[in-house]
């Protein structure tokens, strides 16, 4: 039985849904959204805090300050209460409304950006704030998750190795990109393991994280619209891009089953499913990384008239089958 103290020191990181019945193809899906933050940003947050304690950038007086679209804001929220620091979290309008309400319930402060950057859009609004309270106080310490190489390091050390005790004869790697820490620690990992396994970052449409335009997305986690620092591209064997609509129906789908996933989870499962169904091989070994859990979504993606005025009545998912999108 597990006895912990701190919230952060809970994390279960052994679990997987096989997807095979709803999708067609084999793949199977790991869970990180089963500790008290509900996302893989827990890790990412724990080694950039921890590392900032022992270098000591941290002290006793700092206020924690990050630009975030919701996850990782949850869980600097979940470690600031636990460790007693001050939290300020700056988001935007697109961040859920019970994400916004779970940091403030740990005493985090929330500033939402509601105006775009003349050329960075809401995340450069985002940084423009953040980096105007820095200026305004020393006792700031932006952990700088964009650039920090602590959120890629949190899954070299963790992630990839969990998956790769599962999975000796992995193939196939998706993983969703947003700051790119995930994909950047997991590849690095993966770059120097016994066989070759296939990266394929699943990216939104919309995202300029591989040099497409920047354009409207509505759904926090995934895609940035400005390219990601920790991005090094030789790590990537391949991008593969979804439609929010094709996530938002991916989503419900998979809820129809019983599995309530986070849009970010719906993009990586669609894209995946895709992908799979233009090149999935017999005996192929696939695994797709599921970012977080459903429960912050309700008032957006499982909420059919918020999608049916976004996306059109079609982004309403028939609930028989989990489907690959169309090209």
């Amino acid at each position: 039985m597990p006895v912990i103290s701190v919230p952060h020191a809970f994390n279960e990181e052994d679990l997987y849904v096989d997807l095979e019945p709803m999708t067609g193809h084999r793949l199977y899906l790991k869970c990180e959204g089963f500790n008290f933050a509900g996302s893989i940003k827990l890790k990412a947050a724990t080694e950039m805090v921890e590392s900032a304690e022992r270098s000591g950038t941290l002290r006793p007086d700092s206020i924690l300050v990050e630009s975030s679209s919701g996850n990782l804001g949850v869980a600097l929220s979940m470690i600031a209460a636990s460790k007693g620091y001050r939290f300020v979290c700056v988001t935007d309008s697109r961040c859920n409304l019970a994400t916004r309400l779970m940091m403030e319930a740990l005493g985090s402060q929330v500033h939402v950006v509601s105006d775009e950057h003349a050329t960075g859009g809401l995340l450069g609004a985002r940084l423009a704030h953040l980096r105007a309270l820095c200026a305004a106080d020393d006792r700031y310490v932006w952990l700088s998750q964009y650039t920090n190489p602590d959120n890629w390091k949190a899954h070299y050390f963790r992630t990839a190795p969990a998956i790769a005790r599962w999975f000796p004869r992995l193939d196939v790697l998706f993983i969703g990109v947003g700051t790119t820490g995930t994909l950047m620690g997991c590849a690095r990992w993966f770059r120097s393991w016994h066989r070759p396994v296939r990266i394929v970052a699943v990216d939104s449409v919309g995202s300029a994280i591989f040099g497409d335009p920047p354009g409207r997305r509505m759904i926090p986690g995934l895609g940035m619209s400005l390219r990601p620092p920790l991005l090094d591209e030789s790590y990537v064997d391949e991008a593969v891009r979804v439609e929010e609509a094709d996530a938002i129906r991916t989503c419900r789908n998979l809820a129809r089953r019983g599995f309530l996933f986070g849009g970010s989870t719906g993009t990586v499962v669609s894209g995946a499913t895709s992908w799979l169904a233009r090149h999935g091989t017999p005996g192929l070994t696939p695994v797709a990384i599921a970012p977080d859990l459903g429960e912050r979504y309700l008032d957006t993606i499982y909420q059919s008239n918020w999608v049916q005025a976004l996306y059109g009545h079609d982004a309403i998912a028939d609930p028989r089958a989990v489907r690959a999108p169309s090209d």
